[in-house]
């Protein structure tokens, strides 16, 4: 596919690795060396999630051809299930955009390839990348899965986020670590604050009495059982008052901090995905733009991800043939929108009744392959008109 070039003149054998400033790390005890550890952050779960779902099910069409020579072809068996596996197009396509959103490099096995003229792979077994590991021998790079050596021919490597001279994509979970760990670390800081009793729920203070260490601890004791006993009034003297110790919730949980480290976390996968996900402040999505956020999601956020799946898919057909995402499925609007659209399309004859049926998933009519005849007949008495 074109994806490694250049190599060194002197023989050597060296791991890949990336730049020291792109070098896995951990922030404080939150572990990010797997790529499934950043998914304790909710931010990042659904920031993924968003982007990887809205691509796996996207529908695909298959063409041959451009502009008025372009021709809708079926698609092939094979391409609606890559990875041979029984699951589909859509469980493929989900893990290709996740193992770039989380490591910037997805891996695989060539399983099978396609018997006569391009042997184009036919089914692509996809690896955790994690377990893939890999070195450079006289600058070729050589990749292993598990310890064990892939063969060039076997090998599927494609990657996002590449730099000048470096083999593998950048790891947005390791270049942004620190974002990601802290996002994390707040959220066990937040929950080992109620279940570790990181605060004393009150104070038991005495305005007459000196306190010795005996004391304290008899008054403490005798108080303590009061409350976990028989329920009845403790007593204890005169010049003891408690107070009870109330933290505000934005306190324990340090609110403030989360709801910046999630728009941080979301905003690591591109523009619009914290907007779409609710991590803004001073701003609230009405119904009328609504829309628009779909559209500035696809355009800045999903549709670099859909041009490189598009790619890997089109490297598994024949040469000439391609694949494309029908992205009209993700700008779906309303239902008066998408009738004045039809309308417009059924006047000006860009479309037949059956087209506009099917996309409104209603059966077809037995007249309805024939352009519109009111249009047809209005365009003729404008001719006439002209003349």
């Amino acid at each position: 596919m074109g994806l490694f070039s250049g190599r060194q003149p002197r023989r050597e054998r060296r791991e890949i690795v990336l730049p020291p400033a792109f070098v896995e790390s951990t922030f404080d005890q939150v572990d990010l060396s797997r790529a499934e550890q950043s998914l304790q952050a909710v931010a990042v779960w659904s920031s993924v999630d968003l982007l990887a779902s809205l691509a796996s099910e996207m529908p695909i069409d298959v063409y041959r051809g451009e502009d008025a020579d372009r021709e809708h072809l079926r698609t092939p068996p094979h391409l609606q299930d890559p990875g041979a596996d029984g699951h589909g197009l859509e469980d493929w396509v989900y893990q290709l955009v996740m193992s770039w959103l989380l490591r910037g490099n997805a891996f695989g096995l060539v399983r099978d390839r396609n018997r006569r003229g391009d042997h184009f792979p036919t089914a692509v077994e996809l690896l955790h990348p994690d377990h893939v590991s890999g070195w450079l021998v006289d600058g070729e790079p050589k990749f292993a899965f598990d310890g064990r050596d892939i063969p060039k021919a076997e090998l599927f490597h494609t990657r996002a986020y590449p730099l000048p001279g470096v083999v593998l994509g950048l790891s947005p979970v390791a270049h942004h670590a620190t974002t990601i760990g802290l996002d994390i670390a707040v959220t066990r800081f937040g929950a080992q604050w109620f279940k570790d009793g990181a605060h004393p729920g009150g104070m038991l203070t005495n305005s007459e009495v000196e306190m010795t260490p005996t004391l304290a601890q008899e008054a403490k004791r005798r108080f303590l059982a009061a409350l976990r006993g028989s329920r009845e009034p403790v007593v204890l003297g005169k010049g003891w008052t408690y107070q009870q110790i109330q933290v505000a919730p934005e306190e324990s949980q340090f609110l403030e901090t989360h709801r910046y480290t999630d728009a941080e976390c979301a905003r690591i996968f591109g523009p619009g995905v914290a907007e779409v996900l609710g991590y803004e402040s001073g701003g609230s999505m009405t119904y009328s733009n609504v829309e628009s956020r779909a559209t500035h999601l696809l355009v800045y956020a999903l549709n670099r991800w859909l041009k490189r799946a598009e790619r890997v898919l089109t490297s598994m057909l024949p040469r000439g043939q391609y694949v494309k995402f029908n992205r009209d499925a993700l700008l779906q609007s309303t239902t008066l929108t998408r009738f004045q659209a039809h309308e417009v399309a059924l006047r000006n004859r860009w479309a037949t009744v059956n087209e506009v049926r099917a996309i409104e998933d209603q059966a077809p009519v037995p007249w309805g392959d024939e352009p519109n005849p009111v249009a047809a007949g209005s365009a003729a008495n404008n001719d006439e008109g002209n003349t």
